[in-house]
C-alpha cells in the first residue's frame, strides 16, 4: 500500500503543529509502515527534530497518528 508520513513539531501552549517533513512510500502492512517511519525518523534530513508524526493510506484515512517517544500518553492508534 501506498503511505504518506509526516513529521512535525507541536508547541505545548497551543498544540500548533508545523509540518518538518514528509515522504511517500510503500508498506506491506501496518508494521512495515511503523517500521518505515521509524527509519525515516532517524535518517530523514529536516531542518528540526520532529516530536511526533502522522501516518496515512493512499485514501488518506490515518493510520496512526502520535509522539515518536514510546510512552505518551497521548497517543492515538487506529488500525485497520
Amino acid at each position: 500500500m501506498q503511505i504518506v508520513i509526516e513529521f512535525y513539531r507541536t508547541r505545548d501552549r497551543d498544540n500548533a503543529h508545523a509540518v518538518v517533513g514528509r515522504e511517500t512510500a510503500e508498506a506491506a502492512d501496518f508494521d512495515d509502515a511503523m517500521e518505515v517511519a521509524r527509519r525515516l525518523s532517524q535518517t530523514l534530513n529536516m531542518p528540526q527534530r520532529p516530536d511526533a508524526l502522522t501516518i496515512t493510506d493512499g485514501d488518506g484515512s490515518v493510520l496512526y497518528a502520535g509522539a515518536l517517544e514510546a510512552d505518551v500518553p497521548n497517543e492515538e492508534r487506529t488500525r485497520r
